[in-house]
């Protein structure tokens, strides 16, 4: 940048003015929270029915490991993970909602028993519906709050940005520039 014919170094500091609000930060610990809640309950289920998912635990294990790697994603503010988080939350709840009666099917005689009883197998496998109804709505809140906006500003704009003084353009604050 010319300034008065001589050249003036400025730092740029990219901010992301988004991810600074409370909403934004409690969206990402409940979906965080939720995803953990879901590998959990996968856990659960998995291990309490090991022996009658029939050749079906490496699928479940397989989403534990994608819902893990979404977690880290996620506390990382990595927005793009949140559609996909969504997607298979569909996938799993409609999975779940048609596996758990299953599961308290086996409650009757001639059926192996499981480590878990059947009932509370059944229980567990039908919690895992609202848990991802509800990863599925924060998902798409914290797609919808835009953490990805930057903001680059110069070192002293950066400074009072973080002290709470900046006031800087209102549609920054709000992510609606396009």
């Amino acid at each position: 940048m010319a300034v008065g014919g001589t050249e003036q170094a400025r730092t740029r500091v990219i901010v992301h003015p988004n991810r600074d609000t409370p909403a934004a930060k409690a969206t990402r610990l409940a979906i965080f929270a939720l995803l953990l809640a879901s590998i959990g309950l996968f856990a659960i289920v998995t291990i309490g029915g090991w022996s009658e998912l029939q050749g079906a635990q490496g699928v479940t294990i397989g989403y534990i490991a994608v819902y893990a790697l979404i977690a880290v994603m996620v506390l990382r503010w990595r927005r793009g993970v949140l559609p996909v988080a969504a997607a298979l939350a569909v996938l799993i709840a409609v999975v779940a909602a048609i596996a758990g009666p299953a599961w308290y099917e086996r409650d009757r005689s001639g059926f192996a028993p499981s480590d878990l009883p059947p009932d509370v197998l059944g229980t567990l496998t039908l919690a895992i519906v609202p848990v991802q109804l509800l990863l599925i709505a924060f998902a798409l809140r914290g797609f919808a709050q835009k953490w990805n906006v930057e903001v680059e500003l110069d070192e002293e704009e950066a400074r009072r940005y973080h002290r709470g003084d900046w006031r800087g353009p209102a549609r920054f604050a709000t992510g609606t520039e396009r």
